[in-house]
């Protein structure tokens, strides 16, 4: 399984990114996704995540600046960021729970390796 995330860098506050995460040996289409982050010294916290139905879900704190979708036909999820804040300044991270089939001996949660995300005041 590969979960490999692009799009990250150095933006000012106010501004936007994209961050993009492409799947590769899981059943993308049956599978949850998710954004999570991760800031010095703190644990890693929830951004948003897509059910296989395409419900969504957010943190409070990026709520109306975050928008999380899916490409089921390209095996990807994207994090569109607006309105950036230092706050917002963190590794991001790519996650997968793919649902356990046992007949097939498929199932489990992944990571990725995470990108930067940097937001200057």
């Amino acid at each position: 399984v590969q979960l490999v995330e692009s799009g990250g860098g150095l933006v000012q506050a106010g501004g936007s990114l994209r961050v993009s995460c492409a799947a590769s040996g899981i059943i993308f289409g049956i599978s949850a996704m998710g954004w999570y982050r991760q800031a010095p010294g703190k644990q890693r916290e929830l951004v948003a995540t897509i059910t296989s139905g395409g419900t969504t879900n957010y943190a409070d704190s990026v709520k109306g600046r975050f928008t999380i979708s899916r490409d089921n036909a390209k095996n990807t999820v994207t994090l569109e960021m607006n309105s950036l804040k230092p706050e917002d300044t963190a590794v991001y991270y790519c996650y997968a729970d793919e649902p356990k089939i046992p007949l097939l001996g498929r199932g489990g949660e992944y990571w990725g390796q995470g990108t930067q995300v940097t937001v200057s005041s």
